[in-house]
C-alpha cells in the first residue's frame, strides 16, 4: 500500500426506493458531486463551489468530513490533515442523494489516500452502516440499479438489469424535504394487505426494469408502504403525476424521500414528460428544473 498526496473522487446522484423498493432499491444518474482531498499542514479547510454551496457546512461537522474521519476510526489510524474542494452538482435535501454522495465520497477518498487498505465491498458495508440504509448509497458507489438484501451478517447486492428505452425524469422542486421529516410520518406498522401489495409490485418492477415492458412499469410503480404518506409533504404531487401520466410516462414516484418527482417514460414521450411535468408545477406556483438522464454504470470514481 502506498499513501498518496490527493485524490480527487467523483459520485453519481441516485434516486431510491423507485415506489414500492423502499429502502433496498436504488439507480445512480448522470448528475454528480466531485471531492478533492489534498493533503496540507496545518487544521482542516474545505472550500464549496457550485448551487447551494452555502447551504454546505464548512467544519468538522461537514458529513463529507464525518465520513473521512470514520474510515481512519475504522482501520484504527490518525485522521490525514486534509483541504478538501467541493463541487457541487447534486441539489441538497431533494431526494437525490446529497448525503450518499458525500459518505461515499468520504470513505472512498480517504481509501484512496492510504493506499486502498479497505475492499470495495468492506467500503460499501462501512457505507451502509453510517447511512443506515442501502438503496443510495450501494448505487452511488457501484453504479447502476442495484437492489440490497441481508441476511443479517453481510449484505448482498443484486445489479438490476435496465432497459435502454427506460428513460429517467426527474422534476426537482426548489424546495427542500429532510429525509427526518420525510420518515417522520410513516407509520410504524402496516397491513399484511399492504405488504403482499408491495412484495408483488416490486417483483414486477424488477421484470418491468429488465424488459422495459410499460405495461408492467405502469402497474409496478405502484407502492403503499410510503408514498401514500409522504406525498402530503410534497405540494402539487398529484397534478403533476396526473400530468406526467398524461403525457406518456408510465408512471410517476418520489425519488428517495423527497421532493423531486421521479417519472419513468421511453425515449418518444420524454420531452412531453419533461414539459408536462414542469408546466404542472409552475400551475401550482413552484419553480422547479426537470431534466431527462440517463444511468452511470460506473459509480464512484477516483484519479
Amino acid at each position: 500500500m502506498s499513501v498518496v498526496s490527493n485524490v480527487t473522487v467523483t459520485v453519481p446522484a441516485t434516486t431510491a426506493n423507485l415506489g414500492p423498493g423502499f429502502d433496498c432499491i436504488g439507480a445512480a444518474l448522470k448528475l454528480y458531486n466531485e471531492f478533492k482531498f489534498t493533503r496540507q499542514e496545518g487544521g482542516l479547510t474545505i472550500h464549496v463551489t457550485g448551487t447551494e454551496a452555502e447551504g454546505v457546512q464548512t467544519d468538522e461537522s461537514n458529513l463529507l468530513y464525518q465520513a473521512f474521519i470514520k474510515f481512519y476510526q475504522h482501520i484504527e489510524q490518525t485522521p490525514a490533515t486534509v483541504k478538501i474542494e467541493i463541487k457541487l452538482g447534486v441539489p441538497l435535501a431533494r431526494g437525490l442523494g446529497s448525503s450518499a454522495t458525500a459518505i461515499v465520497g468520504g470513505l472512498v477518498a480517504a481509501n484512496q489516500l492510504e493506499g486502498t487498505p479497505m475492499s470495495q465491498s468492506q467500503v460499501m458495508e462501512l457505507a451502509i452502516a453510517m447511512e443506515g440504509h442501502p438503496d443510495n448509497v450501494v448505487p452511488a458507489l457501484l453504479g447502476g440499479c442495484r437492489l440490497a438484501a441481508t441476511s443479517g451478517a453481510a449484505w448482498e447486492i443484486c445489479d438490476v438489469p435496465w432497459h435502454q428505452d427506460i428513460v429517467p425524469v426527474i422534476a426537482i422542486p426548489n424546495f427542500e424535504l429532510s429525509t427526518s421529516e420525510a420518515r417522520g410520518v410513516l407509520p410504524t406498522e402496516v397491513s399484511r394487505a399492504d405488504a403482499i401489495f408491495n412484495t408483488a409490485h416490486l417483483g414486477l418492477l424488477l421484470r418491468g426494469l429488465e424488459t422495459g415492458n410499460g405495461q408492467w412499469l405502469k402497474t409496478a410503480l405502484q407502492d403503499k408502504l410510503h408514498q401514500p404518506y409522504r406525498k402530503a409533504l410534497i405540494p402539487g404531487y398529484d397534478a403533476v403525476n396526473i400530468a406526467a401520466v398524461s403525457a406518456g410516462a408510465y408512471g410517476m414516484v418520489i425519488s428517495g424521500a423527497g421532493p423531486t418527482l421521479l417519472a419513468l417514460t421511453d425515449k418518444l414521450h420524454s420531452e412531453a414528460v419533461e414539459a408536462a411535468m414542469l408546466a404542472a408545477w409552475q400551475e401550482e406556483g413552484i419553480t422547479a428544473e426537470v431534466r431527462s438522464l440517463s444511468l452511470d454504470t460506473q459509480g464512484a470514481k477516483s484519479f
